[in-house]
């Protein structure tokens, strides 16, 4: 496949995930959305080394991995905080998180 289709792809994806995080109310469902819009640049970045034949997207990919997965850990626990604290995991209902 030419690298324009996965950049493509991976446009897509992100402009999904970016609708996903404007669109929704609920902070698990804005969770998947960032989580999608990583992978998308993960996608192009992955396409884009191979394409040229280099390394630095498949290591730029790999600290990308490496800090969604801090994202989704720090991320869930407030999610799990707001929902005992309200019984709600909706992002209005979290107004008490203003500094």
């Amino acid at each position: 496949m030419p690298l324009a289709a996965y950049e493509l792809l991976g446009a897509l994806l992100f402009a999904l995930g970016a609708m996903g995080v404007v669109l929704r109310a609920n902070a698990l469902s804005m969770l998947i959305s960032v989580e999608l819009m990583l992978n998308a640049v993960n996608l192009t970045f992955v396409a884009a080394a191979r394409q040229y034949g280099q390394l630095d997207g498949q290591v730029i990919s790999f600290f990308v991995i490496a800090v969604a997965a801090a994202e989704v850990g720090v991320g869930l626990a407030i999610v799990i905080d707001v929902a005992r604290r309200h019984t709600t995991v909706d992002v209005d209902a979290a107004s008490e998180l203003r500094g």
